[in-house]
């Protein structure tokens, strides 16, 4: 029998079509996936389901900070333990996630779910610049973080909000990048040893 003529079942079919949605997973990891799932997990296939629609039914924005919450205002931003005169500017909420492990800062944060993309169509208010405008046009912020990752779409993205925020007279600053901590400089990149130098600061 022909590869071709290998009898399939349309569920089968959807969920490999459904499972490729996810980062990183192509056609043969869809069908991986889905073959364990129906043959050796098909409770935790169930409890996947229900949780996904669980999610989708009741999970949505924050209204200040564009996290995902179940509430119309996350607890992040209606704590009053955090400094509301600063403003973190993150890319995704796995970013903010690991901005709140350091524990080295206690500001509040704007999630732009995604970074400036013009090739792919993404433009400012694809990522709630509208928003965070208006955000930082209320008088209460002292300062903004740009905390968006380092690739050509994040400096871009970084570089754009500076511009429109000191427009505003907001004081605009951005993380700093070099040699990791625990870092040894011989397996360091030639480019971060380079802004690691120019970033250099007193001691």
């Amino acid at each position: 029998m022909s590869r071709n003529n290998v009898p399939s079942a349309k569920g089968l079919e959807q969920l490999i079509e459904a499972l490729r949605v996810l980062p990183g997973v192509g056609p043969r990891s869809a069908q991986r996936m889905a073959y364990y799932l129906l043959q050796h997990e098909r409770e935790g296939a169930e409890a996947l389901a229900q949780a996904l629609g669980g999610a989708l039914a009741s999970v949505r924005r924050c209204a200040r900070c564009n996290n995902f919450t179940e509430e119309e205002v996350c607890a992040l931003c209606r704590s009053p333990r955090r400094d509301a005169s600063l403003l973190c500017v993150v890319e995704t909420p796995a970013d903010l996630a690991m901005v709140e492990q350091t524990l080295a800062y206690s500001g509040m944060y704007f999630v732009l779910m995604g970074r400036l993309s013009p090739l792919d169509g993404v433009g400012p208010r694809d990522i709630g610049l509208d928003r965070l405008q208006a955000r930082a046009a209320d008088g209460e912020l002292r300062e903004v973080i740009l905390a968006t990752n380092f690739t050509n779409e994040g400096e871009a993205t970084a570089h754009y909000i500076a511009e429109m925020l000191r427009a505003r007279g907001v004081r605009v600053s951005r993380i700093a990048r070099g040699v990791p901590l625990g870092g040894e400089l011989e397996y360091v990149d030639a480019g971060t040893i380079s802004q690691a130098l120019l970033e250099r600061r007193e001691i």
